[in-house]
């Protein structure tokens, strides 16, 4: 989309001077960073918190949508009468319902552009010689078995086109071994790792992947659990999304297998 904002001072009768032009040509630019329009974007765990403003934020920016979540009711609530977005409930810790969601994208929209791989979870946990097989396996089962089930099904569509965007997103916590959280440091690590492997094996396909290592991310929910804490310090789901923004649009093309820290102050 390009601004009327020249035309609309020539219409007026106002001078448009050689700094008007170059203030002009930089708020193009910065209005053209991050230009998703017309793509056609995934994103799991579009309900949650982060989820649902990177939905709104891609949306406004005109953005195809297929939004993935466990709870499809909160997401046809906000969009069931829009044409431009899909909204399905899949369990993206098995195959088949990922390889269900992905066939009914491709009938609706023809191609996939971006997948952005925001489902997961958290639980803090006992020490590890006291952690449940079951935590341990429902922590990288959510974490780390559902990007690589989503981008197993995703990459060899994009591949074909030779173009799009991966986006995983790790925490920062996955950078350091931590008491009492081992599953899920180590599920969001595998994230870390998988996203390079990724990266390795398909950005000569034209294909870039990359993921995102928020610090706390300003929710409800986690301020609920944090009630003393310096909520200005945590970085907002909005700042992550930007984030989102800047690696599906084209000025991110030269960055693969990346892991960018987007932590606010904290």
């Amino acid at each position: 989309m390009r601004l009327k904002t020249g035309n609309l001072l020539s219409g007026l009768g106002i001078p448009l001077s050689i700094f008007d032009f170059c203030s002009l040509c930089y708020l193009q630019a910065a209005y053209d960073m991050g230009d998703v329009s017309g793509k056609v974007v995934v994103i799991t765990g579009a309900a949650g918190a982060l989820g649902s403003v990177t939905g709104k934020m891609f949306f406004d920016r005109g953005a195809r949508m297929a939004l993935i979540d466990k709870h499809a009711d909160v997401l046809l609530n906000e969009w069931q009468s829009n044409e431009q977005v899909l909204c399905q409930e899949a369990d993206l810790t098995l195959a088949s319902s990922v390889e269900i969601s992905v066939n009914r994208i491709l009938e609706r929209f023809g191609r996939i552009d971006a997948l952005i791989n925001i489902a997961g979870g958290f639980t803090m946990g006992p020490l590890i010689h006291d952690t449940a097989e079951k935590t341990w396996d429902d922590m990288l089962a959510m974490n780390a078995k559902s990007v690589f089930l989503m981008t197993r099904a995703v990459i060899p569509i994009m591949r074909v086109r030779k173009k799009g965007s991966v986006i995983n997103v790790s925490a920062k916590t996955a950078l350091k071994g931590g008491a009492g959280i081992a599953p899920y440091v180590i599920s969001k690590s595998v994230v870390i790792k998988l996203t390079e492997c990724l990266s390795e094996e398909n950005r000569e396909e034209g294909i870039n992947v990359n993921c995102v290592l928020p610090s706390i991310i300003d929710t409800p929910a986690n301020r609920k659990d944090m009630p003393d804490a310096d909520f200005s310090r945590w970085v907002s789901p909005e700042a992550i999304a930007d984030v989102f923004l800047f690696l599906v649009s084209e000025e991110s093309r030269a960055v693969h297998g990346a892991s960018i820290p987007v932590y606010g102050l904290s």
